[in-house]
């Protein structure tokens, strides 16, 4: 046995046993130095640095989707697009004032001019002034076909999800047979046996066939909000069915419908310029981009340019339109984030 007043210097196994285990003494002036750096660093920034934090966890799904468009140069390009479409329709006044009925059949299938800078038909209309002029048919019944099919489908699928029973079931039957009818098939037959060729009966009739893809959209998203733990709190507080809908479930459920209508909207113009261009949408003198390239069909080999500006404008158009719709889904849809 070891002597206990031997000299730890006359040890030394025992010194670095003692050593390997003993906890060391905390440098207090080091630890001091470290917090005096950190709030030099922080300054008088610190209360801000973490208001921020606050704020960057309390932002919401619409705050977090306006950053991502905000970074997304396809919805700069396709929102300034629009905005330039918009424009054209709403005041086609301010980029020509050659009225698109004015023809001249001696100015018949003439190239570009000063006069004319995109030529004339085979009426000898201004193809640039018809061009100018057919946006507003076009986005007029893209807009308010639009705004009707996710209006009546938003209400109808949002209160089938929600109360579920008897109204969804029969709802989900209605939306199974609109789904079985052919779209191009049932509006040619549609307006052919209405026989009117208004912008208003155009815009009824995809609203009819429109509202149900809206609606099975509607249904799901607001089932899915339902069913989330938020909802379930608010109602064993006490909060009624119309609080439910209008404060807790819309807003999370209003997103999806927002893409689908956004890409819907591109979908309904070429739809309008498709049936005007086999003759049962619109007719004259109604200026569309359909019923121009119905008329370009017969002389295009002659006459390219008679084809080119219509086409070219409706391809814009619903490009835009699209790109603007995919740009606020990857925007709202955090899979894609």
């Amino acid at each position: 046995m070891p002597d206990q007043n031997t000299d730890p210097a006359d040890d030394p196994m025992g010194t670095e046993v003692h050593s390997a285990f003993a906890t060391p003494t905390p440098n207090l002036a080091s630890m001091e130095s470290e917090q005096l750096i950190e709030k030099e660093q922080l300054g008088a920034d610190g209360p801000e640095l973490e208001i921020g934090r606050e704020r960057e966890k309390a932002r919401s799904l619409w705050q977090d989707a306006w950053r991502d468009l905000r970074g997304n140069w396809i919805f700069w390009v396709s929102s300034l697009v629009i905005l330039f479409l918009l424009v054209v329709a709403i005041a086609p006044g301010l980029f020509t004032s050659t009225s698109p009925l004015a023809c001249n059949l001696s100015n018949s299938l003439q190239g570009g001019s000063a006069a004319h800078p995109f030529g004339t038909d085979n009426q000898g209309c201004d193809i640039y002034s018809r061009t100018i002029h057919g946006a507003r048919a076009s986005i007029t019944v893209g807009v308010f076909a639009t705004l009707g099919s996710v209006v009546v489908g938003a209400v109808l699928g949002g209160l089938a999800g929600f109360f579920g029973g008897w109204w969804d079931a029969i709802l989900s039957r209605i939306t199974d047979i609109f789904f079985g009818i052919p779209l191009l098939l049932g509006a040619m037959v549609f307006l052919t046996a209405i026989n009117s060729h208004s912008v208003w009966i155009v815009v009824a009739f995809l609203v009819i066939l429109g509202w149900p893809q809206i609606a099975r959209i509607a249904r799901g998203s607001v089932i899915t909000a339902k069913q989330q733990d938020y909802v379930t709190a608010a109602r064993a507080l006490g909060a009624g069915n119309s609080r439910l809908m209008l404060r807790h479930i819309l807003p999370n459920a209003v997103a999806p419908i927002i893409v689908v209508g956004t890409i819907a909207l591109g979908s309904y113009i070429s739809l309008e310029a498709t049936l005007s261009f086999l003759g049962v949408g619109l007719a004259p003198p109604t200026v569309s981009w359909g019923i121009d390239l119905s008329n370009a069909v017969q002389v295009f080999r002659n006459a390219p340019n008679t084809l080119f500006y219509p086409a070219a404008a409706l391809s814009i158009t619903v490009l835009a339109f699209i790109m603007l719709g995919d740009a606020v889904r990857e925007a709202l849809d955090p899979k894609l984030r």
